[in-house]
């Protein structure tokens, strides 16, 4: 008769698949492997953790935005936002190591590239920032491709809130209410006439604006480290995996997910 093991921390954390997860490729070099191939792969491991864990947080706001519990979704918003400024904080850590040291196993990647992270595009789906396009670098019979397609085709974070909005009485067009978007956000200016209404004459609704615009803005500075650390990195070249590096990522810098949040302040 075999005794069950009890349950402790490397067992609970499944610390031996996480720990067992890093395989530099320069191991096969004949001199030993790059030292800092090591740092690069568990800082991309970590962000695509904190990842899972946006997402996990944004579809539990979505749920508490149609339910209306106004308090929670404001908490969880909140505990997103921590979340980013730490990934940002961590873009820090990589840029420890210089051009020289990243050139030492770059070749190795391959086609590899941040641009094939499906769980950050799952994260602009889920938020609002569609692009039906981005399903274009996956085989459609993959289940990464399946489940951005479901996010795609699934009511975004400012979808709930737009529903949330015309529950609580504001005037809504009605096509927001009965289309799902699978597009990104596109400015109007009667959702900006609501929002300004909301900042006028409801301190409750303007605290979840504030929030969702302190997201978008978080969101956006992400970005923006994340652009420096490239430039600091390869400069203006090509990045791995066909993408154009730094030049791609300094596209999205206009592109905040909420456009009508940011446009309204001109009105208020």
């Amino acid at each position: 008769m075999t005794q069950s093991h009890a349950l402790n921390y490397s067992s609970y954390l499944r610390l031996d698949k996480i720990l067992d997860a890093q395989e530099p490729r320069s191991l096969a070099n004949p001199d030993g492997m790059e030292h800092d191939e090591m740092l690069f792969i568990i800082i991309h491991q970590v962000f695509e953790l904190w990842f899972k864990q946006i997402l996990h947080e944004v579809d539990f706001a979505k749920e508490q935005m149609v339910v209306g519990n106004i308090g929670k979704v404001q908490h969880v918003l909140k505990r997103i936002r921590s979340i980013i400024k730490v990934m940002v904080g961590q873009v820090d850590v990589i840029e420890t190591m210089t051009p020289v040291e990243f050139s030492a196993f770059r070749d190795r990647l391959d086609a590899a590239s941040g641009l094939q992270s499906y769980q950050f595009r799952e994260i602009e789906f889920s938020l609002g920032f569609k692009r039906a396009n981005v399903l274009d670098r996956y085989e459609e019979s993959s289940d990464i491709y399946q489940q951005l397609n479901k996010r795609l085709n699934e009511p975004s974070l400012w979808d709930a809130f737009i529903q949330f909005v015309a529950q609580r009485g504001y005037a809504v067009p009605e096509e927001y209410l009965k289309e799902i978007s699978t597009s990104e956000i596109q400015s109007d200016g009667a959702i900006i006439d609501v929002i300004e209404e909301i900042y006028h004459s409801d301190h409750e609704l303007t605290g979840l604006c504030e929030t969702l615009i302190d997201l978008d803005e978080g969101l956006l500075e992400w970005r923006y480290r994340h652009i420096k650390m490239v430039q600091r990195t390869i400069g203006m070249k090509p990045g791995t995996g066909g993408s154009t590096g730094a030049m791609y990522l300094m596209a999205s810098l206009d592109n905040p997910i909420f456009p009508d949040l940011w446009r309204v302040r001109a009105k208020l």
